[in-house]
């Protein structure tokens, strides 16, 4: 199974981050009983080369405690500089008490013990899913990850050596990365995200079709939600785009997505996408 072959891409973000810890096994494991065929995940890379499941290049003191069980004061250790062995130390199964990303999500259930995993782990979960990789380089800290290009040719070793090429689309903000693998591997499914700018800076969407120009396996734009409105879904079709918008995660906003004609979302709380499309 393809992405091509889905009618629409239903993505769980993290997993299902509103519901349970994100970007872990044991997160995920709980998404896909709620029957969501796609899961989005971020990845970083180890001192020794290791693609692992992160969506933060430093350890985020909001969901990280020691093998003491101590929250983290501060973020860090940046896990480019960690070895695996080193960053397994750490349990990532809950979010720390009374802070603000413990407000924003009051419905995650803990499970304590979670571990970052592997994106080897990960994809062996299950043949049927299909993942959305999200790589995590930053142009303007370029010593805080692997470089693009090195991230993503291990990411695909990793897709590669578990059969899981056809199952994965990648996306990344840093398209540095995108374009070393639309040139090198044209059969691997690719994204552009974006998020809202100022209200003067250049179109998204005008930039996506520049970029994308000529490319077969790269039709997709993955804008922030609050970007959209149903002329720039138009738009984007238009150009040949699919548009995949990422912060949808109340009833309404999915609706409105639905209404617009979207070609799949990417939310926290793929619970409730999944009531609103049974009902359609």
């Amino acid at each position: 199974m393809t992405f091509a072959s889905r009618d629409f891409a239903l993505i769980g973000h993290r997993g299902a981050r509103g519901l349970f810890p994100e970007n872990t096994l044991e997160g995920f494991t709980a998404t896909l009983a709620l029957g969501v065929p796609m899961i989005e995940l971020d990845v970083a890379v180890t001192a020794d080369d290791i693609v692992v499941v992160s969506h933060d290049p430093l350890l985020n003191p909001d969901l990280t405690r020691d093998r003491e069980g101590r929250w983290l004061s501060a973020p860090g250790p940046p896990i480019r500089q960690l070895r695996f062995e080193a960053l397994r130390d750490y349990d990532v199964g809950r979010i720390k008490p009374g802070s603000a990303y413990a407000r924003r999500f009051p419905e995650q259930s803990p499970l304590d013990g979670a571990r970052v995993p592997t994106l080897a782990d990960v994809l062996a979960l299950d043949s049927r899913i299909l993942w959305a990789i999200e790589l995590k380089t930053f142009p303007q800290h370029p010593d805080l990850t692997a470089a693009p290009e090195r991230m993503a040719d291990l990411v695909l070793g990793v897709a590669e050596a578990q059969k899981a090429t056809a199952r994965i689309i990648l996306q990344s903000f840093d398209w540095r990365g995108l374009d070393h693998v639309r040139r090198r591997y044209p059969e691997i499914a690719l994204a552009w995200l974006t998020e809202k700018q100022a209200p003067r800076a250049v179109s998204a969407l005008s930039r996506v079709i520049a970029a994308v120009r000529g490319a077969t396996n790269a039709a997709r734009w993955m804008p922030q939600f609050a970007e959209l409105d149903a002329a720039r879904v138009n738009g984007a079709h238009a150009q040949g785009l699919s548009v995949i918008p990422w912060d949808v995660n109340d009833a309404a906003s999915i609706a409105r997505a639905l209404e617009w004609r979207v070609d799949g979302i990417i939310t926290d709380r793929p619970d409730i996408a999944l009531r609103s499309l049974r009902a359609r």
